[in-house]
């Protein structure tokens, strides 16, 4: 895989953020612990750079390597419009904040990690009864094993997906994690819009436009889970099911200690 540390001093005259001060309303991605996973260094990750080229976006670069341009063909092909764009953009997002602040991060599993996050909630998904999380971090797993990336590097990008709903966890781990999660955050949520420089912005929105998002995103979301609302339990997306379905009744966490089979 690439690392993007070789390419940071060369392009960082490129990026329009000046400002590397964390925001104040989150904590820095740090690398993961030695319990949480492979140690992402950049030497871990020589083996897949030869044959990587990158265009740029606002500065950014996108990898463009056979394996990446495979995983865009793939999402191109099974996803629509409104969760391409979207997934690109939490890969520019994601992909920005960690070169502002120097993290090593392996710039194509930060790309499949992006692309992949909301693969579960397409058609193709219709019938699973797992999170819809994990249907898209399983793909990414496969795929990237598929093309011979080793198996505990694709585990980090399983991770990314697996945990990009989760809040505040990612944070901590591997950078590759945390920054899938930054990206959603930002783009979803509005987390960090203040600190991206409009230019920067307008730049990542011209090339991947996200017209009427948050009505067109909730839709997505909905569709992709109300045919499986057991598993929005402990998760965001109980908010989804709670605003668009009538008949949907939210777990609750109290209830189900009280009602347990333990005598006390």
């Amino acid at each position: 895989m690439t690392s993007n540390r070789d390419e940071m001093a060369s392009d960082r005259g490129r990026s329009s953020g000046s400002d590397r001060s964390p925001a104040p309303s989150r904590q820095d991605p740090a690398p993961s612990p030695a319990d949480t996973g492979p140690d992402p260094t950049p030497t871990r990750r020589a083996t897949h750079t030869a044959h990587t080229t990158h265009t740029h976006i606002a500065g950014i670069p996108i990898p463009d390597s056979k394996l990446a341009q495979e995983a865009t063909e793939l999402i191109r092909d099974t996803t629509d419009e409104l969760i391409y764009h979207h997934s690109r953009r939490v890969y520019l997002f994601g992909a920005r904040h960690g070169r502002e602040r120097d993290l090593p991060f392996d710039a194509e599993l930060l790309y499949v990690g992006a692309l992949f996050h909301d693969l579960g909630l397409t058609e193709r998904f219709r019938a699973s009864h797992q999170r819809f999380e994990l249907d898209g971090a399983d793909e990414a797993r496969r795929f990237l094993t598929a093309h011979g990336v080793p198996a505990d590097r694709a585990r980090l990008a399983w991770e990314a997906i697996a945990l990009h709903t989760t809040p505040e966890i990612p944070h901590h781990m591997a950078p590759e994690i945390a920054l899938v999660t930054t990206g959603v955050e930002l783009d979803v949520l509005g987390i960090g819009y203040d600190t991206l420089p409009p230019e920067i912005r307008d730049e990542i929105l011209t090339a991947h436009p996200r017209p009427d998002f948050k009505r067109r995103i909730l839709r997505a979301f909905h569709q992709g889970i109300t045919h499986r609302p057991e598993t929005t339990f402990g998760n965001v997306k109980a908010d989804v099911l709670a605003r668009f379905d009538p008949d949907y009744t939210r777990p609750n966490f109290v209830r189900i200690i009280e009602s347990s089979a333990w005598p006390e």
